[in-house]
């Protein structure tokens, strides 16, 4: 499974969706049920998965799916 196949998984397991859902409009403004109780399981999921331990800021700043993205290449991980 690559990365973005994983990253993937965790955004669809989370937030219930399937992969076709997912891109630049999936965000914290235009998906319901986007609450900070999601957004943590949504950052937990990612740093277990990824085992890497996000920034405060960062964690702040998972508000989208192209955000995630982005952040995850400041931690060096390749989608």
């Amino acid at each position: 499974m690559t990365n973005l196949e994983k990253l993937n998984a965790i955004f669809c397991e989370v937030f219930g969706v399937e992969v076709s859902a997912l891109g630049t409009e999936f965000d914290n403004k235009s998906v319901e049920g986007w609450d900070s109780v999601r957004q943590l399981s949504l950052t937990t999921a990612v740093e277990d998965t990824f085992d890497i331990m996000l920034d405060p800021e960062d964690i702040l700043e998972f508000t989208s799916y192209d955000n995630a993205k982005t952040i995850l290449g400041k931690y060096e991980i390749e989608l």
